[in-house]
């Protein structure tokens, strides 16, 4: 899972709206004569995120921030991973200091001047210059009035109106299109923008980049929150009452479902559970074969019949068989099948007719965006899914359908497939997804 990439062409276009937008209002406030510079450094769209933090303690951070080790790699790749880390590690981080040093530095540092002569100075400019560019890049110089370090505060204090945000959030919406975020999603976080923005007050520029960074997290923290249980929580359930959870798959050919249906054998193995998989895909050359393939790798029993058999029929003796037995979870594979496909969708009715599974989870394919949630939208109006497993979510930069197929059809992510083995899958929280977005970790966002 270290390779996960999930978001970052997203990422760079949410950090371009904050960039923007500052960069319309600080020029209508230059030609208004409204404009004073500050001293210090811009702070980056993500570095907001940990901003509350930072305020919890000043003195704190004031009298331990030089002695706080960088991380090293991996260190940073465990935090990723962890969402129960706190983020009290990054204060340390040179380029966040608090402002009440920042402000002793620059003091000390013309002092020094007049004191120590040009060397200490240079010294200690050619670390700020260092520190800059490596922050903002070239584009962030050319982006700022008169080149300049880009912190800025305004005379008279300024009032975010619809005029600033039209061209932005124009721009907004069709970056969200072009990352396969469905229309009614991108419309969504668009307009839930736009209230949160228009009719903000703000004196000084970092005012806009915060302002936005909030406004964006909130809009998108509503989209992905979809509330479900869990399937961990609806097996104990189930348990409880001595029966298994019975969990239908459906999708189409080529989204990776019955390798899912291996990983949550094996995730559910590892958690002390005893599963069985239903070989209910009857129709395709080698679809027993492969599933019976993964019931093997992981060590579970495998239900399965003859091909071109009743798929209903191996189901009920897949449940009846974890009821005998004890076992507490029961996964049917079923015939990958175009949403269009009627005689086939009739086929999957049927064998949730007989089962009657507890769960219907759809498997989509993360990389094909607006497609798999065009699919989870057909699948829902033909059969009603509970969830949503979406695969390959490690090799999604865009994470457009990430971000919309809940949203769409008012059904919860359950699990997130993230690589080719069968310990790659995680189940899905909407926090740690909402970290993803709106993380500077792991992902260059400068373009």
């Amino acid at each position: 899972m270290d390779g996960l990439i999930l978001f970052e062409s997203l990422k760079k276009k949410l950090s371009r709206t904050s960039d923007k937008l500052e960069e319309e209002i600080i020029e209508e406030a230059k030609q208004e004569d409204n404009l004073q510079e500050e001293t210090g450094q811009k702070r980056s769209f993500f570095s907001f995120g940990r901003k509350k933090e930072e305020e919890i303690d000043e003195s704190t951070l004031l009298e331990t921030s030089e002695d706080v080790p960088s991380e090293t790699e991996e260190e940073k790749k465990s935090r990723f991973w962890s969402r129960s880390k706190d983020d009290e590690e990054e204060s340390g981080d040179e380029e966040e200091k608090p402002e009440e040093e920042k402000k002793s530095h620059f003091w000390s540092r013309n002092k020094d001047n007049d004191e120590s002569g040009d060397e200490k100075e240079s010294e200690v400019e050619e670390e700020e210059k260092s520190h800059f560019w490596s922050r903002n890049k070239d584009k962030d110089k050319d982006d700022s009035p008169e080149g300049t370090g880009g912190l800025f505060s305004f005379v008279r204090e300024k009032t975010i109106s619809e005029k600033h945000v039209e061209d932005t959030l124009w721009e907004l919406e069709m970056g969200l299109l072009e990352g396969d975020v469905a229309m009614e999603v991108a419309t969504e976080v668009v307009e839930s923008v736009k209230e949160d923005l228009v009719g903000r007050k703000i004196k000084r520029s970092s005012d806009i980049t915060e302002y936005t960074f909030n406004a964006l997290r909130n809009a998108v923290s509503e989209i992905i929150d979809i509330p479900g249980k869990s399937m961990t929580e609806m097996i104990e359930e189930k348990k409880a009452q001595g029966e298994p959870l019975v969990v239908m798959f459906v999708g189409i050919n080529g989204t990776g479902k019955t390798t899912t249906i291996g990983k949550l054998a094996n995730y559910y193995l590892k958690k002390g559970y005893t599963p069985v998989i239903a070989a209910s895909d009857t129709f395709r050359a080698g679809a027993i074969e492969q599933v019976t393939h993964h019931a093997d790798n992981v060590g579970v029993k495998i239900i399965k019949h003859q091909k071109g058999s009743d798929p209903a029929a191996v189901a009920f003796d897949a449940v009846e068989h974890a009821k005998a037995q004890g076992k507490e979870l029961v996964l049917i594979d079923t015939a990958g099948r175009m949403q269009t496909n009627t005689n086939l969708m009739d086929e999957m009715k049927k064998i949730k007719r007989v089962s009657k599974p507890d769960l219907v989870i759809f498997v989509g394919d993360a990389l094909t965006g607006n497609d798999a949630t065009q699919q989870a939208v057909k699948f829902n109006e033909a059969i009603d899914i509970d969830g949503v497993i979406l695969t390959k979510a490690d090799a999604d930069s865009k994470g457009g359908a990430s971000l919309s197929i809940g949203y769409v059809i008012k059904k919860p992510i359950m699990f997130l497939g993230v690589g080719q083995g069968y310990d790659d899958i995680r189940e899905y929280d909407a926090e740690w997804m909402l970290n993803q977005l709106f993380s500077e970790d792991e992902v260059a966002v400068e373009e």
